[in-house]
């Protein structure tokens, strides 16, 4: 009987490789499956002859020892970045429009994925297809890289047959997500450099200046006070050097309480809350959450996903806990039998120009096309605000930069106005 030198993988994902004796290699992939293996090659090849054993007493055999990689399952890497998703989504998509199975298309991608962890989700997921089952549920297993927008989406495409429509649908919401977060993310960008840069300056003047201007104070002034500004600077400058690690713990304490607070539902709903009425960012945030919204309900509604179900992945990938709770009163008077229109007008969140948007795709049951058309107008708006945003913080932050170290250096400088003016009398 012939021999099959095979690579599966185990119910783990763990790539396992060795040999099998079956009368053909459909028979040899059958008995793979049974034992619980996810076959990925199966070739005939001659089991590798043993060989006499040696002085130790030990037989070891000509096949080659490979490396096993010891794999730490709360260390390993589970997700991928959002990019990586949108490629993947947008190459998948144009091979099914190419007319390839999608089996093969899987295939193809999977060889030619350099992400490891999304290589080896691709491998799992054609297992899957070719194991009778659909794309949509594969996907489900994979909840850290694909979430409940793209499974259903994907369930609908299937259901309608026109998985391709879908994943250009799909693949389209992607990158203009991604676009609108790289936006959002350069606008933030600036002043955090600023702040840090601040920090570090503020850092060095006082643990290093400071102290040598304290100490030709002492020495010229003979125990005269200082002015209430310098005397605050180098209080400041002591409790840096001296209390440096109860600082550390203390700023570890409140990033700590903060995450615990953004981890609670009523924590999480007043940081939002917060973040939609904050000077300079609350607008951004609330265009910014308003596309995502309308975005995504309106591709979930194009691709065939049921009015009900699109609003409860919507609700959950909203972003806003503010926003999240605004959908729920939505879906709740949907429900009942209402229009989306009431309960959007006594959220408060929505403006009245999206409302009144809103309803008049209800009213010519065009209300898909019309949430995308709000989308595109928001994600201009997104571009407009973080462009305002960027040119009113550049003159902000170098107007806070110069405070801060012109604070310390107006403290240094009136001591020695006191110490000139002595001298010259």
């Amino acid at each position: 009987m012939p021999s099959f030198a095979y690579v599966a993988l185990d119910a783990q994902g763990q790539q396992v490789s060795d040999y099998i004796d079956a009368a053909n290699q459909s028979e040899a992939v059958n008995t793979l499956r049974s034992q619980g293996l996810f076959p990925t090659s199966v070739k005939e090849q001659a089991r590798p002859t043993k060989v006499k054993a040696g002085k130790g007493g030990k037989n070891p055999t000509s096949a080659p020892a490979k490396g096993k990689s010891i794999s730490i399952p709360f260390l390993e890497k589970k997700t991928i970045k959002s990019a990586t998703l949108m490629v993947f989504t947008r190459q998948l998509a144009t091979l099914i429009d190419a007319g390839l199975p999608l089996l093969r298309g899987l295939t193809v991608l999977g060889k030619q994925e350099p992400d490891p962890v999304l290589k080896k989700t691709i491998t799992q997921l054609a297992e899957a297809v070719q194991g009778g089952g659909t794309f949509s549920d594969g996907l489900n297993s994979h909840p850290k890289i694909f979430n409940k927008l793209y499974v259903n989406m994907v369930k609908a495409g299937e259901l309608g047959g026109v998985l391709e429509v879908v994943l250009n649908r799909l693949a389209e919401f992607q990158e203009k997500a991604e676009k609108v977060k790289g936006k959002v993310k350069s606008a933030m960008m600036y002043p955090a450099i600023v702040m840090v840069i601040a920090v570090i300056i503020m850092g060095f003047l006082l643990v290093f200046i400071v102290p040598k201007f304290e100490q030709i104070f002492a020495d010229m002034l003979g125990g005269k006070p200082l002015p209430l500004l310098t005397q605050i600077v180098i209080t400041s400058s002591r409790v840096v050097q001296h209390q440096f690690i109860l600082i550390a713990l203390g700023i570890g304490a409140l990033v700590v309480g903060f995450k615990f607070l953004a981890a609670s539902p009523k924590g999480a709903v007043l940081l939002d809350q917060f973040m939609l009425k904050a000077p300079l960012f609350g607008d951004l945030t609330r265009k910014n959450g308003i596309s995502r919204f309308t975005r995504t309900l309106g591709t979930l509604v194009t691709s065939g996903v049921p009015i009900l179900q699109a609003l409860n992945i919507t609700k959950e990938t909203s972003g806003n806990a503010v926003i999240s709770s605004a959908i729920a009163k939505i879906h709740d008077a949907v429900k009942e039998g209402e229009s989306i229109v009431r309960p959007m007008e006594a959220s408060g969140v929505f403006p009245s120009m999206v409302i009144s948007m809103v309803d008049v795709g209800e009213e010519t049951g065009q209300l898909p096309e019309m949430l995308l058309k709000v989308a595109d107008l928001y994600d201009d708006e997104v571009d407009s605000a973080v462009a305002g945003l960027t040119s009113l913080m550049e003159p902000i932050m170098i107007v806070f930069l110069a405070v801060i170290v012109g604070s310390i250096v107006i403290a240094l400088f009136l001591p020695l106005i006191s110490i000139i003016s002595g001298m010259q009398q």
